[in-house]
């Protein structure tokens, strides 16, 4: 038997009619159902409810949006035919204390923002000019920002970027060049490796340029080999 039983008087018979505000006080549900537990400021500051059911976007086997209350966080509450033994979790309220993460100051609400309690979030921008969509951890140093304005793709990380697939990885730009910009690159292939130009290819060195071939090396032009240096040694 709940407490809060107790609580209520005979003539309510632990009926709740409409709505009301509860505190979370555990989210970890022993039959891993997504359900919640609150307890209600204006009836007892110790006594929780029965486990909480959560209204979400979309639910179903194994799929569905899964975003669960925090504790302490303020959730609205209701009860199915008024039955206190059978409260819903309508939605999570924001308060005097717990302020939302943006706050339309322009009144454009331009905005639309996920953000978890680390601080990763993801924001929707509808900024005229300058719309776009960010993907950002809880440091801000490593993020994704869509530019639909510019029609743009940036990818930031603080260190390192890896790319792993079981298939093939196709760099490809139609109508624009591809740069490749770093303090050293190295390229290790298992098997081949093809470099074909459709015009001009140089190879420039500031230093020491080595070229090596473990078997046999050939060189091919159909207009002669000119080579422009005095020290030149063949062995």
């Amino acid at each position: 038997m709940n407490g809060l039983e107790f609580l209520l008087s005979n003539n309510q018979n632990n009926h709740f009619y409409g709505v009301t505000v509860g505190i979370v006080t555990n989210n970890k549900d022993p039959e891993r159902l997504g359900r919640i537990k609150v307890k209600f400021p204006w009836l007892s500051s110790e006594e929780e409810s029965y486990w909480a059911r959560i209204v979400t976007l979309m639910a179903g086997n194994d799929r569905g949006i899964y975003f669960l209350p925090e504790v302490d966080d303020e959730v609205l509450v209701a009860f199915e035919q008024g039955d206190m033994n059978f409260p819903y979790i309508l939605g999570a309220l924001w308060n005097g204390k717990d302020k939302p993460p943006i706050t339309n100051e322009d009144g454009k609400n331009n905005q639309r923002v996920i953000k978890s309690r680390s601080g990763h979030k993801i924001v929707l921008d509808d900024t005229e000019e300058n719309e776009q969509i960010i993907i950002q951890d809880k440091t801000g140093k490593n993020k994704i920002v869509i530019n639909s304005q510019k029609n743009k793709m940036n990818i930031q990380v603080e260190k390192d970027l890896t790319i792993e697939t079981k298939g093939k990885i196709i760099l490809k730009s139609s109508d624009d060049d591809i740069s490749i910009e770093c303090k050293n690159l190295q390229i290790t292939t298992q098997q081949n490796y093809q470099l074909e130009v459709g015009a001009n290819c140089t190879i420039k060195a500031k230093a020491k340029y080595d070229l090596e071939a473990q078997s046999g090396l050939g060189i091919k032009c159909a207009n002669g080999v000119k080579i422009n240096d005095g020290s030149l040694e063949v062995m």
